[in-house]
C-alpha cells in the first residue's frame, strides 16, 4: 500500500500531481463540481488503476476533462456543431457533452462504448493542471463506487488513502453535484443523461428541445449499456439507509410520529422544532441543497445514522440533480406523503 500525499496548489505542487499523471499514478483533484480521480485518458494501465481505487465497474464510462474545448478534435471523431455551440456558451463550466470516440481514447476509459463524454472544467486548480501536464485527464468522482462523491480532499483522503499517488486540496467545490451531461438525438435535439448545475431552461435557447432520459428518475435494467456515468447502479449513497420522503417536514413529522420512529434521521430544508428524530439540514433552495447534499450523508455515517429519511428536493432546476442524486442513494425508495 502507498502513502498517499497531500499536495497544495501551488505551480511546484502541481507539477509534481502532473508528473505524476505522465507517469501513470492516479490524483485525487479538484473541480468545480466534485472532487475527481485523476489519469492519463489515453494510458489504459492507468485508467485501470481508477477502476480498482473506486471498486468501480468497468462498464461505467469515465469524463475526459480537456483544457480547452478545441482538443476535442484529437479524442472525438466527430463533433456535431451544436455541441461547438453549447461549448462557446457553458465551456469551461460543469457541462459534459458525449460523442463518438476515437482510437486515442482507450475502450477501458470509454466503458465499452464507441463515444466519449468531454467536459472543460472551470476550477482553476483543475486548469491550470490540465495546462501542465499537456494530458486529457480521465476523472471520474474521487469516492469509492455507490458511496457519496467527495466535495473536499478530506473526503478523498477519507475514501482514497493508500490507493492512490496523491490528492490536491483545492478547498471545498462550488456546485457541488456532477456536471450535467448530455448527448445529441439529432442536430438541433440533446439529451439529458444526467442533471446537473447546467439545466435544461438554460439549454433550451440553444436547441430545438431538450430531453429529460428516464433513467434520471427510474432504474435502468441491469444489463442496458449506458452512455454516462450515474445512470446504471445505485450510486451516491451512504452506509445508512436512505428513504427519499416526498412531503413536507409537517407531513414527515406526523408519519415518524404515527411509527413510533426516534432512533432515526431526517435530512429537512430547514431545522424544525419538536420533530421526533434528530434533524440535520441541507438549504431551502435548490443550489444550497446540491452544495451540501453528498456532505451532509458523509456526516450521516460519521453521526453512526441507521435510516435517514430525506426531504425530497423539487424537481426543477438544478433540484432535479438533488432529486436524481438522493433517488439513487435510496435504492429508490420513496415515500409520498
Amino acid at each position: 500500500m502507498e502513502e498517499t500525499i497531500l499536495l497544495g496548489t501551488s505551480d511546484a505542487q502541481l507539477k509534481i500531481a502532473a508528473q505524476a499523471l505522465k507517469e501513470g499514478k492516479v490524483v485525487g483533484i479538484p473541480t468545480e463540481t466534485v472532487y475527481g480521480l485523476a489519469a492519463d485518458a489515453t494510458n489504459e494501465e492507468a485508467v485501470r488503476k481508477v477502476f480498482a481505487a473506486k471498486g468501480r465497474p468497468g462498464d461505467n464510462p469515465l469524463i475526459v476533462h480537456l483544457a480547452d474545448f478545441s482538443q476535442a478534435e484529437q479524442y472525438t471523431s466527430y463533433i456535431p456543431p451544436l455541441a461547438k455551440k453549447l461549448a462557446q456558451a457553458f465551456c469551461p463550466g460543469p457541462l459534459t457533452m458525449v460523442m463518438p470516440k476515437n482510437d486515442r481514447i482507450p475502450m477501458a476509459t470509454s466503458g465499452g462504448l464507441d463515444t466519449v463524454g468531454i467536459r472543460v472544467p472551470s476550477h482553476p486548480v483543475m486548469h491550470r493542471l490540465l495546462e501542465l501536464s499537456g494530458l486529457a485527464i480521465a476523472a471520474p468522482s474521487a469516492n469509492r463506487s455507490g458511496y457519496p462523491s467527495p466535495t473536499t480532499a478530506r473526503h478523498v483522503m477519507d475514501d482514497m488513502t493508500g490507493k492512490i499517488f496523491g490528492v490536491i486540496d483545492g478547498g471545498a467545490c462550488e456546485f457541488g453535484v456532477e456536471s450535467t451531461v448530455i448527448s445529441f438525438d439529432s442536430e438541433t435535439v440533446v439529451r439529458i443523461l444526467r442533471p446537473g448545475c447546467v439545466t435544461r431552461d438554460m439549454l433550451l435557447p440553444y436547441c430545438e428541445d431538450v430531453i429529460i432520459d428516464k433513467a434520471i428518475l427510474s432504474e435502468v435494467a441491469a444489463g442496458e449499456k449506458v452512455a454516462s456515468p450515474g445512470m446504471k447502479y445505485k450510486h451516491y449513497s451512504p452506509k445508512a439507509n436512505v428513504v427519499l420522503v416526498e412531503g413536507s417536514a409537517e407531513a414527515l413529522k406526523k408519519f415518524l410520529q404515527d411509527k413510533g420512529e426516534t432512533s432515526c434521521y431526517a435530512l429537512l430544508y430547514a431545522q424544525q422544532d419538536d420533530f421526533p428524530c434528530k434533524v440535520i439540514t441541507y438549504g431551502t433552495d435548490s443550489s444550497a441543497q446540491a452544495h451540501l447534499v453528498f456532505q451532509c450523508l458523509r456526516e450521516l455515517d460519521d453521526l453512526g445514522a441507521g435510516t435517514v429519511y430525506v426531504q425530497a428536493p423539487s424537481k426543477e432546476g438544478v433540484g432535479l440533480a438533488v432529486y436524481n442524486r438522493l433517488i439513487r442513494a435510496a435504492g429508490f425508495e420513496v415515500i409520498r406523503l
